[in-house]
């Protein structure tokens, strides 16, 4: 009970930018940026969903959930940088540190089943048009929604209460630039062999079966655009799903990186950039892949700038 209590009162030091500390100003104005460009961005693209009836359809209402992910997934992670940034105090307690890893993991573990429930709403659109309407119907879209981040939280649930009953043994110094299940497994003094097994269970669980999903949606897909004749039809037939391709590959390629690393690990500055990306970059990236590849968006967007204008 004693070291419990002493464990809950510990507060770690983040190492992250402790090659950069003659930095600190540029790092702030650049991180300050990308969050403002990530928020402004990510609800952008929530506002133009939700007052143009034209993107009142199962594929934006998904893609909202998807903005609506990132805007929380960097909302864990940026603000505290921030915040340790401009006091120069690369700290965080204890309980900050296990909610952080709670709502990182959380919200992190959702998009993978989000963007495969995307690609099943291609795939039904593309391969089932006539029965697309009863596939991606209202009921079924919200209940998927509710499933994705029950699925999530339930996989963050089970990593943060392990990490919960790790002892630091006085090493209070994180190797990241914020606080994550494998930093804390470095520095984990007690066993953490049921922690490992249960990243490689939750991992393939809520990373590897959403992402053979996808692979089989786009399958199907691939095959059924094919057999369409015409070049045009080909072409707009795969138009629709090029954004979201591009944002799977752009996810999934960061998330293995960041959460499979060798036993010895990568250096500290290819960690932070890891990290960087995957928590700051691509949340900022998702709303620019798809307002500009999205003919849709950018025609809601020209009409609610053009309602801004004459109001």
């Amino acid at each position: 009970m004693d070291s419990e209590n002493k464990t809950q009162g510990t507060e770690f030091i983040l190492l992250g930018f402790s090659s950069l500390l003659s930095h600190q100003v540029h790092l702030f104005l650049v991180f300050l940026a990308a969050y403002l460009a990530t928020l402004m961005g990510n609800l952008m693209i929530i506002t133009l969903i939700l007052l143009d009836s034209c993107l009142h359809t199962p594929m934006y209402f998904f893609l909202s959930q998807l903005s609506c992910l990132d805007v929380c997934l960097s909302s864990v992670v940026v603000p505290k940088i921030l915040v340790n940034l401009l006091r120069q105090e690369y700290t965080i307690s204890y309980n900050q540190c296990l909610a952080q890893t709670f709502f990182l993991i959380g919200f992190a573990g959702c998009e993978p089943a989000l963007l495969s429930v995307m690609a099943y709403d291609r795939y039904a659109a593309i391969c089932q048009p006539l029965h697309y309407a009863h596939l991606m119907r209202g009921k079924l879209c919200v209940q998927l929604s509710v499933a994705i981040w029950l699925w999530g939280f339930l996989d963050s649930a089970i990593y943060t209460a392990l990490a919960s009953r790790l002892e630091f043994c006085g090493n209070h110094l994180i190797p990241h630039i914020f606080c994550d299940v494998p930093p804390l497994l470095k520095i984990a003094c007690s066993d953490t062999s049921v922690n490992e097994l249960s990243t490689h269970i939750t991992g393939t669980l809520v990373g590897l079966i959403p992402l053979l999903l996808i692979v089989l949606s786009y399958f199907y897909i691939l095959s059924s655009i094919l057999q369409i004749r015409s070049r045009i039809g080909r072409h707009k037939a795969f138009s629709t799903c090029a954004s979201h391709l591009a944002v799977v590959t752009l996810f999934v390629g960061n998330a293995f990186v960041n959460y499979n690393q060798p036993s010895a690990g990568y250096s500290l500055e290819v960690d932070t950039l890891i990290s960087t990306m995957f928590c700051i970059v691509t949340p900022m990236l998702n709303p620019l892949i798809y307002s500009l590849r999205n003919k849709e968006v950018k025609v809601a967007l020209k009409k609610l700038l053009k309602c801004w204008r004459i109001a």
